[in-house]
């Protein structure tokens, strides 16, 4: 990872989608807080990796950074440069230095073109090459992600997810970026093909001096192609450390309940740990929690403070932050996590509760 200022950086960014009401009047009447005052950076040549509950604000943040989402307020700073306020003639030539590869392989390739036309897309489009030699890049492409030159030729239903993700990965990086949001790249294929991709992202990381903003709801997924990792809950960040740091010293109650849920090979290691459940769903990000936003379903929440006082995400290690009152007490095990209460629904119990010992 290279030293120096950041090349990305989000100073309390927000983004809210209104509610509307009335077919007539069309009132507003609320705001669904997607993304609530985030902040942080992303270094030149680093992965940061971005995790949470489906829901929590982890895409609405990447699309803003690109602009395909317009922020409510706050600042999205790429390479030295305030973009928030730019109109689309102005965000034209920035927009080739910032890609993504999204979600779904199956949704985000257009099958009606073939894939040397959707790979060529972005070169026609910026006018990087010229028009004849559009098609050898692809081909070019197309290799260096690991398929065939061939397949320029032929459309997207013939190809497998995994193949059809890494089509998406050439289009990304077709018009030579400095800045990539991968959205949930791997989270539709196989497990067998996951580690197939996250290798290819890295290995063309070293090789076109990537910035990567590593989107995920898996934990383990992110451990090995992040350099530092964010955890985000009900659209704020609760906690961002280094890789390693993360997974060995978790501080927020939030990630160490996703840390006790992710399998370990290790059967002996498996048997002894204690899995921490959390209790109810995520509450709405149109009415979240006030103070806390996670004081409803931390295990560790205490009578005072969590409900009254919105915790500031303050350094307890270097390179780690933390948006916890009781960090320093929980990891000193002076705070335990108590018993999940009982779960009523039409009248029947909640199966996975189990009453402390008498």
């Amino acid at each position: 990872m290279n030293q120096g200022a950041p090349l990305v950086e989000l100073d309390h960014l927000k983004v809210y989608f209104p509610i509307k009401s009335g077919i007539v009047l069309d009132r507003h009447v609320g705001d669904v807080r997607a993304v609530d005052d985030v902040s942080f950076s992303i270094g030149r040549g680093e992965t940061l990796g971005l995790v949470g509950e489906s829901g929590c604000g982890k895409s609405t943040v990447g699309r803003a950074i690109l602009r395909l989402y317009e922020p409510t307020a706050g600042r999205v700073i790429f390479d030295g440069q305030d973009i928030t306020e730019l109109d689309e003639g102005d965000m034209r030539p920035l927009r080739r230095r910032m890609q993504m590869v999204f979600q779904d392989p199956f949704a985000s390739l257009n099958p009606r073109h073939s894939v040397g036309r959707i790979i060529g897309e972005p070169l026609r489009a910026h006018d990087l090459v010229k028009r004849r030699a559009v098609a050898k890049r692809v081909r070019e492409l197309l290799q260096v992600v690991g398929l065939p030159a061939d397949a320029a030729s032929r459309y997207p239903h013939e190809f497998s997810g995994g193949q059809r993700q890494r089509i998406g990965v050439a289009r990304a990086i077709a018009a030579n970026p400095d800045f990539v949001v991968a959205d949930e790249p791997v989270s539709a294929l196989d497990v067998s093909i996951q580690a197939q991709i996250i290798n290819l992202l890295e290995e063309l990381q070293g090789e076109f001096d990537l910035t990567y903003l590593f989107i995920a709801h898996d934990l383990a997924v992110v451990r090995h192609i992040s350099d530092r990792i964010a955890v985000m809950y009900l659209g704020s960040i609760v906690e961002v450390s280094p890789a390693e740091e993360l997974y060995d010293n978790p501080l927020h109650p939030y990630t160490i309940s996703l840390l006790s849920a992710v399998p370990i090979p290790d059967p002996v290691v498996e048997r002894q740990r204690e899995t921490i459940l959390l209790a109810g769903d995520l509450p709405s990000p149109a009415n979240p929690p006030p103070a806390c936003r996670f004081h409803t379903r931390c295990p560790y929440v205490q009578p005072t403070r969590c409900r009254d006082d919105v915790p500031p995400l303050r350094a307890l290690a270097p390179g780690h932050t933390v948006a916890c009152h009781w960090a320093e007490q929980i990891k000193a095990g002076e705070i335990k996590p108590k018993e999940r209460e009982p779960v009523f629904e039409a009248g029947v119990q909640d199966p996975a509760y189990e009453p402390p010992p008498t």
